[in-house]
């Protein structure tokens, strides 16, 4: 009971003031995104010439001339069969050929872009930069899920709390074909999220492929999005916290899910992060915070061999002793920043991970202005543990693998994976 009392008193020191030092570092993983700000005037002129001068050093060793004659010859051969002539004559208007311009200009960007072979590294041009912005700002109706590209595949990471997707029986692991009668194949990650995204109200329907079944289409009703943040319950003497999302008021409830931990008078606690597709980066790192020492790693930040890793550090609340029995759960849709703050506290042996393999979502990207009208959506980074284990693809394995059944479970009482959770913390010394 002593060891009980110094956890609470120290806790209760650093749940008052600790928050003072929070610093939101402008970065969310929906999927780990930097706002970009290279073309901002404040940056000065230094940064843009110095961006000029490394891109012509890069331009100065490309044989372009395949490019310029490729269009060369489309200006004089192509002919569009679609086109109907004026007064029967083949003049072209003034508007009609800068608008084909443009477009053959955006088509080559994207074209180049594309040859990177990264779903996450896409251009976006003006109509997607405006839907893409649209998105961000979040009055948008949607179902409720996070989706990806996985081995090519536009695949579901998570279905939300008590979204339409869920309610729809869609569960992370789910292959998305097709979206109404478009093939997904084709299409970038912002392209398929745009159609899936429409008025509230309004019906989609997704073909699903999953492991085992016949593809089926589901139909959702489009809804306004309200993502839930946090849960909590005591079971059998267990203080439960469900994490559902990393947003910016992930931070504050995490805080006072703490604070709900003091008065239940238990030293075991499950973080639950199951479903979890992640957001905020200084969300995880903050939490990570409270069981880690000030300056030990929580994340690495990697941006290739040339460039010096940027390490994420803990802040140093570190409220709680090595009377602490912790275990975090995870599975298949817990992604980014879920992955971030499990990843850490495991390597760094406060915590044991408890469910099925994480998702494997570890890439940083920025979006940059090409013109006012148009931005690259960039891969920029990729995150490592504090082992330098790389998140993107791998995902985190569990120390004890439990998978859950096919049907979810409807109550606490039927899932497995929570329960071994409680069991392994009341048996541990």
């Amino acid at each position: 009971m002593a060891a009980l009392s110094e956890i609470m008193l120290r806790s209760l020191k650093y749940l008052v003031i600790g928050f003072c030092v929070i610093v939101f570092l402008a970065a969310a993983f929906g999927g780990g995104l930097y706002v970009g700000l290279i073309n901002n005037e404040n940056n000065g002129s230094e940064l843009k010439t110095a961006e000029r001068t490394k891109t012509n050093d890069a331009v100065d060793n490309v044989d372009l001339s395949p490019f310029w004659k490729a269009w060369r010859i489309l200006d004089d051969k192509f002919v569009d069969s679609h086109a109907r002539p004026a007064n029967g004559g083949a003049s072209t208007s003034t508007a009609t050929t800068t608008s084909t311009t443009e477009k053959r200009v955006w088509g080559a960007i994207s074209g180049m872009t594309d040859a990177l072979g990264d779903p996450y590294t896409v251009f976006l041009p003006p109509e997607e930069k405006k839907n893409f912005e649209e998105s961000i700002i979040g009055n948008f109706g949607g179902v409720g899920m996070e989706v990806d590209i996985k081995n090519h595949v536009l695949t579901v990471v998570s279905a939300l709390k008590d979204t339409p997707a869920k309610g729809a029986g869609i569960k992370f692991g789910d292959q998305i074909i097709k979206i109404d009668e478009q093939e997904t194949r084709a299409l970038t990650l912002t392209e398929a999220i745009n159609l899936i995204r429409g008025e509230i109200g309004s019906l989609v329907i997704l073909t699903i492929r999953r492991e085992g079944e016949d593809d089926r289409p589901i139909t959702v009703t489009r809804a306004k999005i309200s993502i839930p943040t946090l849960g909590t319950e005591t079971k059998d003497g267990v203080f439960i916290i469900r994490l559902y999302n990393f947003n910016g008021n992930a931070t504050s409830n995490f805080r006072e899910a703490l604070r709900e931990f003091i008065g239940a008078e238990t030293d075991k606690m499950i973080i639950d992060l199951r479903g979890n597709p992640g957001g905020l980066l200084d969300a995880a790192v903050d939490m990570a915070s409270w069981f880690l020492p000030a300056g030990k790693p929580v994340i690495i930040e990697h941006r290739g061999d040339t460039e010096e890793e940027k390490i994420y550090r803990s802040y140093g609340y570190d409220v709680f002793t090595d009377q602490l029995k912790l275990a975090i759960l995870i599975d298949g849709g817990s992604a980014s920043a879920a992955e971030i703050l499990a990843g850490a506290l495991s390597e760094h042996g406060i915590a044991t991970l408890i469910g099925e393999k994480s998702f494997g979502k570890g890439s940083v990207q920025e979006l940059v202005e090409v013109t006012p009208e148009s931005s690259l959506k960039i891969t920029i980074a990729k995150w490592l543990t504090p082992k330098h284990k790389s998140l993107v693809d791998n995902g985190l394995e569990p120390d004890i693998l439990i998978k859950m059944p096919d049907a979810p479970p409807t109550a606490t009482s039927t899932d497995p994976v929570l329960l071994r959770a409680i069991d392994f913390l009341k048996q541990k010394k």
